[in-house]
């Protein structure tokens, strides 16, 4: 059984020591009385052999039928009530040593739209096209079976999230954190500190804050939402000088189910998440755009024109139990 919220059931079916897979991802070839599928690198699985039992023609694949599968997706409409330029970040990032499955539609006024995919830091995907005025829907869905590597590290990314950004403000806050989190010599535990000292400190309340609010105004109104939590977790651990930043996610197991957003530090080699809300498990979250805050990891930008967001729908699942979480322990994003 799947955890979390699910819009649509194409969730791997076990029968035997063989596992069968919804057709619709996968191109299909009969082999010797066999269920080929091919992805889109041309790896073939036999899935389903005739009663001699055939052999995975890639076995090592296996395993990653046997890890974790994740499900998410959002549908997005949008009213434009005048000509603009549009940019999505909803698809999710590459995902190295797991696979992933995916489908994404715009479609203005009933007609399809052709978008531009543009490769930003990090892997973020950016879809970006002109939209004439109309009514503008979306529709996003991906399965990620596995895991991937923890997020490579550079010598810039440690200089770049060091830096003040506009929503994490950590100039402001260099003495202060020097004074509630400087004695914290060991850098798991100053992660642990910052997590539970923004949880307990923030009320989460939906509809509370501004878009163009920082992490100063959120620790000033005391509430907020993901993206303030996670924007004073960043301007915390910069003033301390560990290298932070913004991590938008799919997040199995968030209430109310939408699209998330957490910090990432840099601590003992890896980028590990913190999420001050803990509203979901970090183990399976599954990363769309990272970047110095949300300006850089916003959903949906736009450009010249003026827009409604009519409405969001989000799905993010896990297949069996969700895992248990506690913020001592180091998670990286996988």
């Amino acid at each position: 059984m799947a955890s979390g919220f699910r819009s649509r059931d194409k969730a791997a079916i076990r029968r035997g020591n063989v596992i069968s897979v919804n057709p619709c991802l996968f191109a299909k070839h009969e082999e010797h009385g066999a269920l080929v599928a091919r992805d889109d690198q041309q790896h073939a699985w036999i899935l389903a052999g005739d009663d001699r039992g055939i052999r995975l023609a890639n076995p090592e694949r296996l395993a990653q039928y046997r890890a974790m599968r994740r499900e998410v997706g959002a549908e997005i409409e949008v009213e434009i009530t005048a000509a603009t330029t549009l940019e999505f970040q909803i698809a999710v990032a590459p995902h190295p040593r797991a696979e992933v499955f995916e489908s994404l539609r715009f479609v203005l006024n009933g007609q399809l739209i052709q978008p531009l995919e543009v490769s930003g830091v990090h892997g973020n995907r950016i879809h970006k096209f002109d939209a004439a005025v109309g009514t503008l829907k979306v529709d996003y869905a991906a399965t990620i079976v596995g895991q991937t590597d923890p997020a490579p590290v550079t010598e810039y990314d440690q200089l770049m999230y060091l830096r003040p950004s506009r929503y994490a403000e950590a100039d402001k806050f260099y003495g202060f954190a020097a004074t509630e989190f400087g004695s914290d010599g060991d850098s798991a535990t100053l992660l642990e500190h910052v997590s539970s000292w923004v949880g307990t400190r923030l009320n989460y309340m939906p509809g509370s804050s501004d878009p163009i609010d920082g992490a100063v105004d959120t620790l000033l109104a005391g509430e907020g939402v993901c993206r303030d939590y996670a924007h004073l977790v960043v301007a915390l651990l910069r003033a301390v000088n560990v290298p932070a930043r913004l991590v938008s996610v799919y997040a199995p197991g968030v209430y109310p189910m939408d699209f998330h957003a957490v910090a990432e530090a840099f601590v003992k080699g890896q980028w590990r998440v913190v999420d001050a809300t803990c509203l979901a498990p970090r183990q399976t979250m599954v990363r769309i755009a990272t970047g110095r805050d949300a300006s850089d990891t916003a959903f949906l930008d736009n450009h010249k024109g003026t827009i409604t967001l009519n409405s969001s729908v989000v799905t993010a699942v896990v297949d069996g139990d969700l895992p248990r979480d506690s913020i001592d322990q180091l998670v990286s994003i996988r």
